[in-house]
């Protein structure tokens, strides 16, 4: 895979995660995150180019859902998801926590 520069900062959290791909659901961490992607690791096996949704609590307690993310890279049971498809409501929530939690950087 070739070295690409991300369009986004990612941040450090540590948030629980709940993914869905097919009819399976798996459980996870979501390591960092940036306002197009998320690094997760998770009981799922996942492989480059899968479809999934991704549903978690941020540490503000705001549930954030994603309804289509793309695997983008793959190593043992961690994951580098783009997201896709998000909600408008979803989507300024994150981006609110992001906005906050620069600040404290």
């Amino acid at each position: 895979m070739p070295f690409v520069l991300r369009p986004y900062r990612r941040f450090p959290v540590l948030c629980d995660v709940t993914y869905e791909h097919w009819f399976y659901e798996g459980q996870g961490t979501v390591w960092n995150l940036s306002f197009t992607g998320w690094r997760l690791s998770g009981d799922l096996p996942l492989a480059i180019g899968d479809v999934c949704s991704l549903a978690m609590t941020l540490p503000t307690s705001k549930q954030i859902s994603v309804a289509a993310g793309i695997v983008r890279w793959v190593r043992r049971e961690e994951f580098g998801i783009e997201t896709l498809v998000i909600n408008g409501k979803a989507q300024a929530q994150l981006r609110e926590y992001i906005r906050e939690h620069m600040k404290t950087l």
